[in-house]
């Protein structure tokens, strides 16, 4: 793992070309099934691809009326549970960046029950510190939307939201450390691009919704209207 690593940190960090580090992941490790192992050039097999099918319910929470809320919407995958669970931690905290693979392969086969999605113009990714990115080496959230923009044909914008510290991770905390763990952490710039464009926020998972809730924060303290924002992750738990 610290040769995909390194290898990371010389291309993609600071030339932030995310297609050389597919490249690399191909060259590294081969295609195969993330969730049973198996050699696939898809990334995902047959059976595997029908156990998650049973735990895909594509759903959407509405927080039109919650004064608490900087965003309108919320959009999710799964569960937080069983065999997505398992691909997101192993995605997230035991350095398998291939894993991605497997989940995007199986959101393509079933864009069509998510076309709502695509009104929104451009997809801001959650971001981590510069600490975190170098400690391990990718942000799990860009790898997941920077393929799920190309299903749903919305634009990037990498040089909008910022973190600016490196905060303890939101896992380790209960709810009233994490909206405190997640307060005043984010910046935003560079947003004149943003007005009257729908905006999806991406992240990997919804816990509390206070890391989202604070990225949403600072667009609409810059004039962005909170009936403008969504959000979308992988799973809520």
């Amino acid at each position: 793992m610290f040769i995909c690593k390194e290898i990371n940190r010389k291309y993609v960090i600071h030339k932030g070309e995310i297609i050389i580090f597919e490249k690399i992941l191909d060259l590294i490790y081969p295609q195969v099934c993330s969730i049973c192992g198996k050699l696939d050039r898809k990334s995902l097999c047959n059976k595997c691809r029908i156990k998650l099918e049973k735990e895909f319910l594509f759903q959407q929470d509405n927080y039109k009326d919650d004064e608490s809320k900087n965003f309108i919407d919320h959009y999710y995958f799964f569960k937080y549970k069983d065999l997505i669970r398992s691909q997101i931690l192993s995605l997230k905290f035991q350095e398998k960046p291939y894993v991605y693979k497997t989940i995007v392969i199986f959101l393509k086969n079933l864009q069509k029950s998510f076309e709502i999605l695509e009104k929104y113009d451009i997809i801001i990714i959650v971001p981590v510190s510069k600490r975190r990115m170098k400690e391990r080496g990718y942000n799990q959230s860009e790898l997941l939307g920077r393929e799920i923009s190309k299903i749903i044909n919305a634009q990037i914008l990498k040089k909008v939201l910022f973190k600016t510290q490196n905060t303890v991770p939101q896992s380790t905390l209960n709810k009233a450390q994490r909206e405190e763990n997640a307060k005043n952490v984010y910046k935003s710039k560079n947003i004149e691009f943003l007005q009257n464009k729908k905006i999806l926020i991406i992240d990997d998972i919804y816990t509390t919704g206070s890391t989202v809730n604070e990225c949403a924060k600072t667009l609409t303290q810059k004039g962005i209207k909170k009936e403008n924002i969504g959000v979308l992750t992988i799973a809520k738990d």
